[in-house]
């Protein structure tokens, strides 16, 4: 009868400590955890210089607050012809559905270059390709320097250098409100579901205006 009740006891912590683990069994995995984790409590994002298609120097704060627009973030490097090009293809999907939906002095879009070469001239090139209304999908470049991974690191983006001066790198949809915080992770597929939590970000922060 002890042993029964021992080895009882040892699966109750077992299951208390694995829900506690994977958040109530709501996250399987970390990355599952780390999205869960911003939805409930939406994050700060670091500072760092980056450079615009018209070749200016700004602070990444300073774009993401500029028109108090909530943005969804994605990033890139203008040399990538596969995941990149995809995501552009995903984006001009958006693009449309916020003009459709006359979102756009609401809702942006905003990819980032994580490729300290990605000049001012190949933001330019890259945005025409794309066929980017600069009014509502806008493009820049990280600095180099150690905010430039911090950013990285605040949106868990992993890149990793590949033969050739390429990169491998995971790909998601950021929602990001104003103050900047991210409020949102989407996986890469799923634009539309972006959009969503980007109106859903809005409507919070009509709430919450005096």
């Amino acid at each position: 009868m002890k042993l029964l009740a021992s080895l009882l006891l040892v699966c109750a912590l077992g299951i208390g400590a694995l829900a506690h683990l994977t958040q109530g069994f709501s996250a399987l995995t970390s990355e599952t955890a780390r999205r869960n984790d911003v939805a409930a409590s939406p994050r700060p994002i670091s500072d760092v210089s980056v450079l615009t298609p018209s070749n200016a120097i700004r602070s990444l704060h300073d774009v993401l607050h500029q028109d108090g627009r909530v943005a969804i973030v994605n990033f890139i490097y203008t040399r990538c012809v596969t995941l990149c090009l995809a995501m552009g293809s995903e984006y001009q999907q958006l693009q449309q559905a916020i003009l459709d939906e006359g979102l756009q002095d609401k809702v942006r879009l905003l990819s980032i270059s994580f490729d300290p070469t990605d000049s001012a001239d190949r933001l330019q090139r890259y945005s025409h390709m794309m066929k980017a209304d600069p009014a509502v999908w806008q493009f820049v470049t990280m600095m180099p320097g150690d905010e430039r991974q911090r950013v990285l690191d605040d949106f868990g983006i992993i890149v990793i250098p590949a033969p050739f001066d390429e990169y491998e790198h995971n790909a998601a949809y950021h929602v990001v409100t104003a103050e900047p915080r991210l409020r949102r992770i989407v996986d890469y597929g799923e634009p539309i579901l972006a959009l969503s939590h980007a109106r859903q970000a809005l409507e919070r922060v009509r709430k919450a205006a005096p």
